[in-house]
């Protein structure tokens, strides 16, 4: 069985750190392995707390009357140095439950209030995004939005435009556009899903 042997804190910065670890594999050669983590000291790292907190939440909602149009960003990334089609997310501030940072994240980026529904704990709990590089895990939330779009809540890093996206822009997007993967497979779904049961897919077979 593969251990960790020694864990070394490189970076002290607030939302990412990058950290060394000592590893012996299960060969039982030894090695250096390097991860990033939302985890403010290794103390709090997920390896050690084996707690699976969410760092972030990502927020599936949709738009109008019909639900007939997905609530997306098109946000510039530095890591591509290009935009790239995402949900709706953001970190899940100290104490506060994620449905909650949904709400707030949504308002915040969209200028829209989020009205989450209630779904069943497989499709909310925090799953792991990119667990070869980093122990970060995100929840997913799911309901409706309404309002007007607003740019006023967007912190001055944030270049962002909210996009409401029908089944047609979908398409082209997919087709098209850089878009990241848990947002991808989302949309899939949705372009599938039935019009009158957008959120039949959170259904769970008792």
């Amino acid at each position: 069985m593969s251990k960790i042997r020694k864990v070394t804190q490189v970076t002290e910065n607030r939302f990412l750190n990058m950290y060394n670890l000592d590893i012996e594999k299960r060969t039982g050669e030894t090695g250096l392995y390097h991860i990033a983590s939302r985890a403010r000291s290794a103390a709090e790292l997920k390896l050690n707390t084996r707690e699976n907190r969410p760092d972030g939440v990502i927020i599936y909602a949709l738009y109008g009357e019909s639900k007939d149009r997905v609530v997306l960003i098109r946000q510039y990334r530095f890591s591509i140095g290009d935009y790239i089609y995402e949900f709706p997310a953001g970190l899940v501030d100290e104490g506060e439950d994620f449905h909650a940072a949904g709400i707030r994240e949504l308002k915040e980026e969209t200028g829209l209030t989020f009205h989450p529904i209630e779904v069943d704990s497989i499709y909310s709990k925090p799953y792991f995004t990119t667990i070869g590089m980093t122990d970060e895990s995100c929840a997913a939330v799911y309901g409706t939005a309404d309002g007007e779009i607003s740019r006023e809540g967007l912190e001055d890093s944030e270049d962002i435009e909210v996009v409401l996206a029908d089944r047609n822009e979908i398409r082209r997007i997919l087709k098209e556009e850089h878009v990241s993967l848990m947002c991808a497979y989302m949309m899939m779904h949705f372009l599938h899903a039935d019009p009158q049961k957008p959120f039949a897919f959170l259904e769970v077979e008792r």
